[in-house]
């Protein structure tokens, strides 16, 4: 079987029962006011790129691999979603670092609790199916999904991981998860929250505990994430002797590099992914 055949491989007969979404979104998430007319899209030229069935117990959740169309292996990126599913950004944002020679994969970690297409309410989504996800599942879900890069053109020994807003606290806890790994940038993510018998940890409990190299972006006027608490997290690593990195972009909001969102700031999202490309490359190859 191809590489290309392999990458699109799906289970038609998975029981409905078991996931509530089989396939990643299609489009842009609705739980938006306005999607901005400038989202980026970024071709498949050069690339094997599409969903892909990740295996994990008790059936597959639906992903997104992209990667370079050569034989490889790549340096694999995991890339950690927002509330709002695997939908068309995330998945530009793995043909981007595919276009940058990594093997990049996003897997819908919330596919049993809740079929996030349906959703057109933030809060909804936080309350019925961010709160209800087990981290320790959630680190188990991204562990599968290194699993299937590293089976399909990527490389085992060199594993990174980003995320944005939910998916920069994935980054965070999955770099004190996972003592291989070698870069990590999280763009936005929670250091703090609530702290329930699921979710029992947060990042700045254990940001002392990072592995990888960490670099995190954060938007100075995010209302939601307080840059003192940000700074505190990240003087904890670095206390610990962790190599960590904070870029505070002073008049940005929260979600600034979600170019399909009215969050969006040009300017800055596009000095934050030529960090994160230099630090992957300084530390992932």
């Amino acid at each position: 079987m191809s590489d290309a055949e392999l990458l699109s491989l799906r289970n038609p007969g998975m029981p409905r029962r078991a996931f509530f979404m089989t396939s990643t979104i299609t489009g842009l998430t609705l739980a938006t006011t306005t999607v901005q007319a400038q989202a980026i899209h970024t071709d498949t030229t050069g690339l094997i790129a599409g969903d892909v069935d990740i295996p994990v117990p008790g059936g597959k959740l639906p992903g997104y691999m992209a990667r370079p169309a050569g034989p490889g292996p790549y340096p694999i990126v995991l890339v950690n979603e927002e509330i709002f599913g695997v939908h068309d950004y995330i998945k530009d944002v793995c043909r981007r670092l595919a276009h940058l020679g990594y093997a990049a994969i996003a897997v819908e970690v919330y596919a049993r609790i809740a079929d996030l297409s349906t959703y057109t309410d933030q809060a909804k989504i936080q309350a019925e199916v961010i709160s209800k996800k087990p981290d320790a599942e959630l680190m188990s879900d991204s562990d599968a999904a290194v699993a299937h890069a590293a089976a399909h053109g990527g490389d085992a020994t060199k594993v990174g991981a980003i995320g944005f807003c939910r998916g920069g606290r994935t980054t965070w806890l999955f770099n004190v998860h996972r003592p291989d790994l070698k870069a990590a940038v999280a763009f936005y993510g929670p250091v703090g929250g609530t702290k329930t018998e699921i979710q029992p940890l947060t990042v700045t409990d254990v940001a002392d505990q990072i592995h990888a190299p960490l670099l995190g972006l954060y938007g100075g006027a995010d209302a939601g994430i307080p840059v003192p608490a940000i700074t505190a997290a990240v003087d904890k690593a670095k206390a610990a002797g962790k190599t960590a990195e904070l870029v505070i972009y002073p008049t940005s909001p929260h979600a600034f590099a979600a170019d399909y969102r009215p969050s969006y700031r040009e300017a800055d999202s596009k000095d934050a992914f030529a960090k994160m490309e230099a630090w992957l490359k300084k530390y992932l190859g």
